[in-house]
């Protein structure tokens, strides 16, 4: 049976050819006809079987659409999401830019606790040039701290605290039954975090021997100018 083929012009104009195409007559031109199978005889009303093929057409052409809006819908949530991650990425690489730099200057924290480990307040009281020197580096040792403060650098509270492996280093353990087991008896060396992301663990003696659990309280203050050398200085 030959189908029967009804051409659909979009515009009437298309009808008439120009110049131009009457020299291009052999050139592919965009179909958008309906195939519509020929029907012998009254056994079928040819305007209901336009009907169907044209529902038919319909229905390919929405699938079509539904496809092409997903695959949109899909494209755009991965361009959001590489959007995002690469927002993150640039407020990490702000925020942790410095850590290397804010590293080196630990090194300058150590050195001024150190210094004043070395004049107790003994000996302060028996020199006056050695008391207006802990002076000035008890000074500058403070404005130091404040800087670390602003850019998010802050020391760990390690003294009586509970041992933490994600904060303490244990260097060594002790045998003290006064206080807590397994709490921080000594500070060898003061731990950093840099906006909330550890710098550095703070190096510790833990205790052993005491109670089982450590009491529900914050870390014991740290005297000033107790910084010990891990080194033994």
């Amino acid at each position: 049976m030959r189908p029967i083929r009804i051409a659909m012009p979009t515009n009437p104009a298309q009808n008439k050819p120009s110049g131009a195409e009457s020299g291009a007559a052999n050139a592919p031109e965009n179909d958008s006809s309906l195939d519509i199978p020929e029907v012998p005889g009254d056994a079928a009303d040819p305007a209901q079987v336009i009907r169907a093929a044209a529902g038919a057409r319909i229905e390919q052409l929405e699938a079509e659409l539904a496809t092409a809006r997903e695959t949109w819908m899909r494209t755009a949530a991965d361009a959001q999401n590489a959007r995002r991650r690469a927002k993150l990425d640039v407020e990490e690489a702000h925020k942790f830019a410095v850590s290397r730099f804010a590293k080196d200057l630990l090194s300058v924290a150590d050195n001024l606790g150190r210094a004043l480990a070395s004049m107790p307040p003994q000996d302060q009281r028996l020199d006056d040039r050695l008391k207006n020197i802990a002076a000035g580096v008890q000074a500058t040792e403070r404005e130091l701290q404040s800087v670390f403060e602003r850019n998010g650098i802050k020391k760990i509270a390690a003294l009586g605290a509970p041992f933490d492996p994600q904060l303490h280093q244990a260097v060594s353990e002790i045998q003290d039954p006064s206080r807590p087991n397994n709490s921080v008896a000594q500070v060898f060396m003061d731990g950093y975090t840099l906006n909330d992301r550890l710098l550095r663990a703070a190096m510790v003696v833990v205790a052993k021997g005491g109670p089982a659990t450590a009491p529900a309280h914050a870390a014991e203050p740290e005297p000033a100018n107790t910084a010990v050398d891990a080194d033994g200085a």
